[in-house]
């Protein structure tokens, strides 16, 4: 088992310390938190060990798990990494890209793995339909939630769409050639609603929509591509795979059939992969331990969480434009 510490004890970090404590390959060492009080509180509530420094947990532990506020992510990060443990930080990875990759440098000099909180990629319906998703063309996401104080120190970008460009990311195997959006401040500093679209050099073209002021939340995400249509709902946990085939010459009576212009025939069918629900942070967690101990890449690479950051940031200037 992996010594794991936790620092950042507040609404997620509590969450990773209870899903810590009950995996079978961490054992939970403890958690810091500067905030003295709440330290003092979660301690003495859930029972999970405070430490008084930051370096007193370190020497104990081989993996961190960061689960601070984002405008502490790189100093922690790389207090971490340089004292030789390995690195679980919640997303966005850092506030800048620039941090993003001396983190990444700075770990390969130090040879310990990193992997970037973007839960999405666990989520049960989204590895359902993963594999069902070939060189889609076209990309809508909508990640839309009820106001929350927490998580306005950052734009809407890096609290929500980051999610979703993560995903695009994952499946869209090509490089970004432009992003075009605009993004509007309601109650918050910084934008609160953001509309992006994002070119590939593929000609994939991904249409995305983050609000955190809706009335009602949703995540939805639906990809289009040739013969298939495949939509997920990462807030329900459910997915759908549209597919169409050649018709047959004699159909049977239940088929849906559709005929273009030209006269050809397309036949509709479902193909609805099973869902296996499990815990999406727990998951992430787990398989970075797997990553760990078999000395094999995270899911979510460093790497791969500078990348989504990097493209949040071209939305974020976008709007300035």
């Amino acid at each position: 088992m992996l010594k794991a510490g936790v620092f950042g004890a507040g609404h997620l970090g509590k969450i990773h310390l209870k899903l810590l404590q009950e995996s079978s390959k961490y054992e939970l060492v403890g958690f810091y938190d500067d905030n003295k009080e709440l330290a003092a509180k979660v301690e003495q509530e859930f029972g999970y060990k405070s430490f008084n420094s930051p370096e007193e947990l370190l020497a104990l532990v081989d993996v961190i798990d960061v689960v601070t506020p984002t405008n502490a992510h790189f100093k922690v990060a790389k207090e971490v990494i340089s004292a030789g443990k390995h690195l679980f930080i919640e997303k966005p990875i850092t506030s800048t890209y620039a941090e993003a990759e001396e983190l990444i440098a700075l770990a390969k000099k130090h040879k310990v793995k990193g992997q970037v909180g973007h839960v999405e990629r666990f989520n049960p319906a989204f590895r359902a339909i993963k594999d069902k998703i070939e060189q889609p063309m076209f990309i809508e996401a909508h990640r839309l939630a009820e106001f929350n104080p927490r998580g306005t120190d950052v734009p809407v970008v890096l609290d929500l769409m980051i999610h979703d460009i993560d995903v695009i990311l994952s499946v869209v195997k090509s490089e970004v050639k432009d992003v075009y959006a605009s993004g509007v401040s309601v109650i918050s500093e910084t934008p609160d609603i953001a509309n992006a679209r994002i070119q590939f050099e593929n000609g994939c073209v991904a249409n995305l929509t983050a609000s955190r002021i809706s009335l009602k939340n949703m995540r939805k995400a639906r990809f289009f591509q040739r013969d298939a249509y495949i939509s997920v709902d990462f807030l329900e946990r459910n997915c759908e795979v549209v597919k169409m085939k050649d018709a047959p010459e004699t159909p049977d009576d239940f088929a849906m059939i559709l005929q273009n212009a030209e006269g050809i025939k397309k036949q509709i069918y479902f193909d609805n992969p099973r869902v296996e629900e499990h815990n999406a942070i727990l998951d992430e967690l787990e398989t970075f331990a797997d990553a760990i101990n078999n000395d094999t890449t995270p899911i979510v690479s460093l790497e791969q969480g500078a990348e989504a950051l990097r493209i949040a940031n071209m939305v974020i200037d976008s709007f300035k434009k």
